[in-house]
């Protein structure tokens, strides 16, 4: 889309400082004792999937996995709202962002940011990639995003399904977003975008941080949010190269983002002093109670929503990879918050098996991520990222499996949720004896213990991990009631089977990887 005549007024990537000015005098914003930005998003504190639609076209009708997740939309009714939120944006002030999704230079997409609030503006010059001065004449965006959280319609009349709309069009390369004013949906529609693309050209898109070591060893953290991707990945000991986004090409792994969204919920310095320092001026916080006087952040509530979010440059983190690159991943750990407490703390999986709980993505839905999750709801989300990735499933779990093969890394499977019962009666897992078993797997220390296979999972479990009490890594060692502990597993077991029949075409070496039942 074309910059002339789309607002009264028009600023294009606007300084950080001018953001804040407009946004304190005139959107309700507020700053932290630090100087961050806080907002406060209304109604929609998390992203909203029953509003989110595909172009359904010749271009995708064969191409994207339609589901509840990658839901159609008719060319006819994209059209319609199209017109209606251009026709809203025509008399108001924009603040537009041109720059780029990916740090890969042979897979950089330039984009255009289109936002109402001069808050969200703020949050994408955050979260996407600057461009330099020279880069910006003559700039051609290849997909353009409009975002006006004011343009509300009629659900009934306009054929969505509320009055908000997230609509992605991969033919005419524009994303439409009215109604929510939640930051994460502009950053997620641009990441499915990527996760459409990228696969038809060999490169492996993935919902994951990672970081590298001092001797250049790379590691991936996957995970759905909530389950530790941002907290494990940044580590004082490692460099962070991104916390949720990435592509993994021949020659290593892209970060396709420029910053951070990371959730604040009960933060504080001693867990995460990475990020708790990261949050001061030019960041902005969604959601976070603050208090009137002082202005110092209250995270340990959650008046607004448990998904309380800091969205910042990558930058801010001071052991950074600034280039957002690094080279093939020797390490890759699956992250599950498992709200049933029976998988074990860390298991070591062969390359079917991580094929399998790739494709499965089972963890817990965290409070406050959707609208209308308000406890942990154990759920099977495919590839760590079902609601992002709108190509079939093998599409993703061929190239993991490809890419595990040729760089002969190691697998593991951690489970940051329950232990010692389910949500309820056990405790979540300490965030320090995580810690310990992630180090230790990407450090080579699991590679020299004994294991065990878990009789019903499957799964190979160390005996013993530096830094963690042996007797929590064997799940059922640490429930009290031992015959419920084989109950719930057993039934999870048979969750992961009845879920698992649902992929067709998967070699049997797959299928056998997963849970006896």
């Amino acid at each position: 889309m074309k910059l002339d005549n789309i607002g009264a007024k028009v600023h294009r990537n606007l300084a950080a400082g001018k953001l804040v000015e407009i946004a304190l005098k005139k959107e309700g914003a507020a700053l932290t004792d630090t100087g961050a930005l806080s907002i406060n998003t209304g109604k929609y504190t998390g992203r909203s999937p029953g509003d989110r639609f595909i172009v359904d076209d010749a271009n995708t009708h064969d191409k994207v996995n339609w589901s509840k997740v990658n839901v159609p939309i008719s060319s006819e009714k994209f059209e319609n709202l199209y017109s209606k939120i251009k026709s809203y944006i025509k008399d108001k002030e924009l603040f537009v962002f041109d720059g780029f999704v990916g740090a890969d230079k042979n897979h950089r997409m330039p984009i255009r940011i289109i936002n109402e609030y001069a808050s969200q503006n703020l949050f994408v010059q955050n979260l996407f990639i600057k461009p330099k001065a020279e880069e910006l004449e003559g700039f051609e965006p290849e997909y353009t995003v409009i975002a006006a959280p004011g343009c509300h319609v009629d659900a009934e009349a306009d054929g969505v399904n509320s009055e908000a709309f997230i609509i992605l069009n991969f033919t005419e390369k524009i994303v439409i977003i009215g109604g929510s004013m939640y930051c994460g949906e502009i950053k997620k529609s641009i990441f499915t975008v990527m996760n459409f693309i990228l696969p038809m050209k060999g490169v492996m898109p993935m919902h994951c941080s990672a970081n590298i070591g001092e001797n250049g060893d790379v590691a991936l953290f996957f995970g759905l949010s909530g389950t530790g991707k941002t907290t494990l990945s940044a580590d004082k000991g490692r460099r962070l190269i991104g916390d949720d986004e990435h592509g993994w090409t021949e020659d290593g792994v892209f970060n396709f983002e420029g910053g951070c969204y990371a959730k604040c919920i009960k933060l504080s310095k001693e867990n995460e002093p990475q990020i708790y320092n990261a949050i001061r001026f030019g960041t902005v916080l969604e959601n976070v109670v603050l208090d009137p006087e002082t202005g110092v952040p209250d995270y340990d509530s959650d008046k607004f929503t448990e998904n309380t979010r800091a969205g910042y440059p990558i930058t801010y983190i001071d052991n950074a990879v600034s280039e957002g690159v690094g080279g093939n991943p020797s390490t890759i750990v699956f992250l599950t918050a498992d709200a049933t407490g029976v998988l074990p703390p860390i298991s070591k999986l062969t390359k079917e098996q991580a094929m399998y709980h790739f494709m499965s993505g089972y963890t817990s839905k965290l409070a406050g991520t959707e609208r209308g999750i308000i406890e942990p709801t154990a759920t099977f989300s495919t590839c760590f990222g079902a609601p992002f990735m709108p190509m079939a499933p093998q599409v993703y779990a061929e190239l993991l499996g490809e890419k595990i093969d040729k760089n002969n890394a190691s697998v593991f499977l951690v489970n940051t949720g329950w232990s010692g019962g389910s949500y309820g009666v056990g405790k979540r897992m300490k965030l320090s004896y995580t810690r310990a078993m992630v180090n230790a797997a990407i450090s080579g220390e699991l590679d020299n213990v004994g294991y065990e296979t878990d009789p019903i999972f499957g799964l190979a479990v160390p005996v013993e991990c530096p830094g963690v009490p042996a007797e929590i890594l064997k799940p059922v060692n640490v429930w009290q009631d031992k015959a419920e502990y084989e109950k719930t597993a057993l039934k999870l077991a048979a969750d992961f089977y009845e879920n698992f029949r649902k992929f067709k075409g998967v070699s049997e070496d797959i299928v056998n990887a997963g849970p006896k039942v």
